[in-house]
């Protein structure tokens, strides 16, 4: 099987210094790749800055922002039969970069945002019925709700769900707590 996983967090620059980001170590993206590897998958891990050793046998793109890892993926999409979209993809940028360093100065600055593309939208909705797609899911409130919801909105087959206030789950932690949820069943791990 050829599988794609995605890993880290994307990074938005606002500025050549400063960049918007979030939590994702990408521990989670670089477990399945390794694990995808050693049951025998030609796996090719897209993968956002991380501080992480790439898994060996593990074909790695590097990317950067969201827009990258949406063009890394979508060019890879047609020949896969599994993707995993672990990584934590910014669902905003900002709406201009700045190409010098932004100044500090009196009073407050706005920063504007537009929409990043949606991955896991735009990929699922031109899903063949032989591809699997397994999207994750970090949420902080209404966990089982908001997921079933981008279960079906972006046409997936199983979303991993896990919420960032429960202990033992989150970014960067050797455990983690999850729901998988496919359409017709939920499991708790």
């Amino acid at each position: 099987k050829k599988v794609l996983i995605t890993a880290g967090a994307t990074q938005e620059a606002l500025d050549p210094v400063r960049y918007l980001t979030n939590h994702s170590t990408g521990k989670m993206g670089y477990a399945l790749a390794k694990a995808a590897m050693l049951r025998g998958a030609q796996v090719t891990l897209v993968s956002a800055p991380t501080d992480l050793e790439p898994p060996l046998d593990v074909d790695v793109v590097p990317v950067v922002s969201a827009q990258d890892m949406f063009e890394a993926v979508e060019k890879r999409f047609d020949d896969t039969d599994i993707l995993v979209m672990a990584a934590a993809v910014a669902d905003y940028r900002p709406k201009k970069f700045v190409d010098h360093k932004i100044k500090k100065k009196e009073g407050d600055n706005v920063l504007e945002l537009a929409h990043t593309t949606d991955i896991l939208g735009t990929l699922g909705a031109r899903k063949r019925s032989d591809q699997f797609i397994c999207g994750f899911s970090m949420e902080t409130e209404n966990l089982l709700e908001n997921s079933e919801q981008k279960l079906k909105k972006k046409n997936l087959d199983m979303i991993a769900a896990n919420n960032l206030r429960t202990q033992g789950a989150g970014f960067g932690t050797e455990t983690n707590v999850v729901t998988l949820i496919r359409p017709d069943d939920m499991i708790e791990l």
